[in-house]
């Protein structure tokens, strides 16, 4: 099921909602627990009742491991050493079993492929449907485990734990929550009753996601799809994307990707509001950030924080001399790129992003210098201000080619896309311009007499998509942070956008990180 949905917004959700609270109001709150987690199974698997038997038994799996390292199977007339050992084989069997799990799902073709490629073998592929949202509660459930592991999991329930890995909101594409947010919400008696600030504010956060994913994502998304297909039908040659195209098609998913999933992630936390339970900030401006390291501590930030608590700290982080620290780093960018996909492109694009952060780590000093430096300067406000905007506009730069990376089918077709720069060719074709068609623009421009109106209205529209986009991702403030007001303003707004949401969702698509 998806936020972007009538059977959602209009049966799911209000369902949710009323049973409960009217469960916690007859004092019935494990029921309620009970019901919260039915009904997350069943957003789950309303698309493929099998992928309740994946995520159930991976959470049985999970929770029995965790129990076990408080079993007296393992504490029982044993030693101090003894029980410590007894605990890591039973933590690196619990973090074997989830990579596995991920490893079959999503990257088991991949591996055979390759295989098959490298060594001349004839493996048979398999046909392995891909679970909805499976890194997100593997990776939730990995942190579980070593949690468990270093003492810092309190005495959880069964159904407190389903509930925690199943919570619809995060469910399938974030933020990925740890036990410690969330599990002790579900107990604290007083998020059992409707609070009205929270359901107001968690409206109007849902419905401003809502917006970001079905009036701009999408939109951007329909003009990436037709650029995509382009170049995989011609890659090179007459009818080839040419520059222009091109750039569109990098900023078109840069926005795509950053409304989408951002939107997605102001949805899933004013769901979790609605229902009185805060969910971590996973977006921060991430394209106001001046470095690749910056734009970390921004995008995808649960991710970021993951990937740092239990990959770069374990593996020693920065404690053991530059030369382990730079190598570190790669490791946790080559998990981030492997994580998102079976594909090359993904992994090429960790590694990427990877040496982009070391590179930041080796000149920062010298970057902090620079700008100091200028502030002194007769004209140091300025000077400074020119510094960082150089700095943005590298990072940015950066930030779209490695995304056109993200997106394209193959690490060959990124490659030509490259190529085709120096070609001096700037035809830009209506197709790629008509998803940002501004509905009647046309027959006004017409009205008053101007010439060539269809071309012009297209132009206008693309110019009015792109400069909305930057708009908001660089001069407000993300929705998280934003104020909300119970005004007659903040009412009529949302009504309005939610009301323009409803009338698009008759072409409803897919979040970009379901896939992931």
């Amino acid at each position: 099921m998806q936020f972007n949905s009538y059977i959602f917004i209009l049966c799911f959700l209000p369902l949710t909602l009323i049973g409960y609270f009217g469960l916690n109001s007859l004092g019935r709150d494990r029921l309620a627990k009970l019901y919260l987690l039915i009904m997350s199974l069943w957003f789950y698997g309303y698309f493929n009742v099998s992928y309740l038997f994946i995520i159930c038994g991976s959470i049985v799996a999970n929770f029995a491991i965790s129990r076990l390292m408080e079993s007296t199977l393992v504490t029982g007339g044993k030693s101090g050493e003894e029980i410590a050992g007894a605990r890591r084989l039973l933590m690196i069997a619990g973090v074997i079993f989830n990579v596995a799990v991920i490893f079959y799902f999503k990257y088991y073709n991949f591996f055979v492929q390759n295989l098959n490629v490298a060594f001349g073998t004839d493996f048979v592929l398999k046909n392995i449907v891909l679970p909805l949202g499976i890194s997100f509660f593997t990776f939730q459930q990995i942190s579980f485990i070593v949690d468990a592991y270093r003492g810092e999991v309190k005495d959880y329930s069964f159904l407190e734990y389903a509930l925690f890995v199943t919570f619809f909101p995060q469910l399938v594409a974030g933020p990925i929550v740890l036990h410690s947010e969330l599990i002790p919400q579900f107990k604290d008696s007083s998020k059992w009753r409707i609070n009205f600030e929270n359901l107001a504010k968690g409206i109007m956060l849902f419905v401003r996601g809502l917006s970001k994913k079905v009036l701009i994502a999408d939109v951007f998304g329909n003009a990436v799809n037709w650029a995509i297909s382009q170049a995989a039908a011609i890659p090179a040659g007459e009818g080839a994307l040419t520059v222009p195209e091109i750039i569109i098609l990098m900023l078109s998913y840069t926005f795509q990707i950053y409304f989408d999933f951002s939107g997605y992630s102001d949805m899933a936390i004013g769901l979790g509001l609605m229902l009185n339970f805060d969910i971590p900030m996973n977006f921060n401006s991430p394209y106001k950030a001046l470095s690749v390291a910056d734009f970390w501590k921004r995008w995808h930030m649960t991710l970021t924080r993951f990937l740092t608590r239990y990959v770069y700290i374990p593996l020693g982080g920065s404690r053991k001399g530059k030369a382990r620290t730079y190598l570190n780093t790669m490791i946790v960018f080559l998990v981030s790129g492997i994580w998102h996909g079976a594909n090359w492109t993904f992994i090429l694009w960790g590694i990427l992003h990877g040496l982009a952060q070391c590179f930041n780590k080796i000149t920062h000093g010298l970057y902090e210098k620079l700008v100091e430096g200028a502030k002194k300067a007769p004209a140091g406000t300025l000077l400074s201000g020119m510094i960082k905007g150089v700095s943005w506009a590298v990072t940015f730069v950066f930030i779209n080619i490695a995304w056109l990376l993200f997106r394209a089918d193959s690490v060959t077709m990124w490659i030509q896309l490259l190529k085709r720069f120096p070609v001096y060719y700037y035809v830009v074709r209506d197709e790629i311009l008509e998803p940002f068609r501004i509905p009647k623009l046309t027959a006004a421009m017409e009205i008053i007499g101007i010439a060539n109106s269809t071309s012009m209205a297209l132009w206008i529209s693309l110019v009015s998509y792109m400069l909305l986009g930057f708009g908001i991702c660089l001069f407000t403030a993300n929705n998280y942070q934003a104020k909300y007001k119970r005004n007659a303003f903040s009412v009529i707004t949302t009504w309005i956008l939610f009301i323009l949401c409803l009338i698009s969702l008759s072409s409803v698509s897919t979040f970009l990180y379901f896939n992931f």
